[in-house]
């Protein structure tokens, strides 16, 4: 059959499945029967059956539900308090002032976190009350949060990165590492967005902030003593080579556990409602995987990906003209879907086109996870706009528009790694490189 008649089929099926409001995973493996049914001779069931528990049962997808527990710990705790009152006296005589916080605290509950909407939940509701509080307008403080919050994808542990990698079949640990200097390029990046605010629109700004004597911040700092020692752990521990993700991802859950003890916030009721989240978000990706996995063998019994990869390699297309096309790809189908889901139904079609043309996977997988972040910010489907609204209770449209700037900023940043592909690929080498 024509391949262009294949592609329609694949996608009238999916986008239908979709629009009647069927689970991602099961619309993909909706998708995958009706491509086994149609146009192979080989049993669906068998076939799903068999990809389904390959896919499940990997040891480095063991390292998913560790790091969700851990975020879902964590938020539970008085973090974000803690890390407000540490970070504040620091950060308020910069530039554009406490806005800096939404960033930085971000950028650290990123390094305990993995998620997105956990980061910017657990950030927002202390950061929100207290900025608005202070005269910071809201433009500023619900964009800041909105962009920064995306840090939760790509600062390790990220969970986009560990799907990615098992997807690939890459070591989560060489992506958590590749993520690290990218992602607090980033961070920078949008303090350098508050600075210029803070010069370009002097009349917005509110009351500077009180001078506060250097030994009550260094006071105040404890406060940030318990995260930042969960972090080294983690990430540390995987540098170091003392552990692998999976056995990282253990470490931070029962480093979790005891900071949580130690401020008092786990009850057993915290516990069971960690553990439920943790459950549910776990299986959700996991069923989503599943059903990319047996798209994928769908798609590759019919010979579309080839057939696709074939098509654009005869193009010959230049790398950077492909991380063009490709950058705009995931934008407008992350409009629709959610990163994990665009991650998982991409690759079969995607990962041939990109090792033909001769781009590392590691540095790709965080051209990914910036290009999803993106996603995270843009309607109408832009998860962190909707968590943003259930914190402020403001327009969509508005939260959006507040955003622009930090997706502007992520663009700026494709360009970046393609023309330091460095910032992504060093540590990974130096981690390859120990003895």
């Amino acid at each position: 059959m024509d391949q262009v008649a294949l592609t329609g089929i694949f996608l009238f099926v999916l986008f239908l499945l979709l629009g009647s409001g069927v689970w991602i995973g099961l619309a993909l493996m909706g998708v995958a029967w009706v491509g086994m049914e149609l146009f192979t001779s080989r049993p669906a069931g068998d076939a799903m059956l068999t990809v389904i528990w390959a896919s499940s049962s990997s040891w480095t997808l063991t390292a998913l539900p560790l790091f969700i527990w851990m975020g879902e710990i964590l938020y539970r705790t008085r973090l974000s308090e803690d890390m407000f009152r540490g970070l504040s006296p620091w950060l308020a005589r910069l530039p554009g002032g406490l806005l800096h916080t939404n960033v930085v605290g971000c950028t650290i509950f990123a390094a305990v976190s993995g998620s997105s909407a956990a980061t910017l939940t657990t950030v927002g509701k202390m950061s929100i009350p207290e900025l608005q509080r202070r005269g910071y307008p809201d433009f500023m403080t619900f964009g800041t949060l909105a962009g920064a919050a995306t840090l939760g994808l790509m600062i390790p542990p990220s969970l986009t990165l560990i799907v990615y990698g098992v997807t690939i079949n890459e070591s989560i640990t060489q992506l958590f590492m590749a993520g690290v200097i990218p992602g607090l390029v980033l961070a920078s990046m949008f303090m350098a967005y508050i600075v210029a605010w803070h010069y370009l629109f002097p009349r917005q700004r509110p009351e500077a902030e009180p001078r506060m004597p250097l030994g009550e911040r260094l006071w105040n700092s404890r406060f940030l003593i318990p995260v930042i020692l969960l972090v080294l752990l983690v990430i540390g521990s995987m540098y170091l080579g003392f552990a692998t993700a999976t056995e990282a991802a253990a470490f931070g859950v029962l480093g979790a556990l005891t900071l949580a003890a130690a401020q008092r916030s786990l009850t057993m009721a915290t516990f069971f409602e960690s553990l439920m989240g943790a459950a549910r978000t776990s299986a959700m990706i996991a069923l989503i995987l599943m059903g990319a996995a047996f798209l994928s063998l769908s798609m590759g019994f019919t010979g579309l990906p080839r057939a696709l990869a074939a098509y654009i390699g005869a193009l010959e297309l230049s790398p950077f003209t492909l991380i063009v096309a490709l950058t705009l790809f995931y934008i407008v189908i992350g409009m629709f879907l959610d990163g994990i889901s665009s991650v998982v139904l991409t690759m079969a079609v995607v990962e041939p086109l990109v090792r033909g043309a001769g781009i590392d996977m590691i540095w790709f997988g965080i051209f990914i996870v910036v290009v999803v972040e993106m996603a995270q910010i843009t309607p109408p489907i832009g998860f962190n706009l909707f968590v943003m609204q259930g914190l402020t209770r403001r327009e969509i449209g508005y939260i959006a528009k507040t955003a622009l700037p930090m997706f502007a900023i992520m663009v700026v940043m494709v360009f970046i790694l393609y023309a330091a592909p460095e910032l992504a690929t060093w540590l990974p080498e130096q981690l390859r490189n120990r003895p």
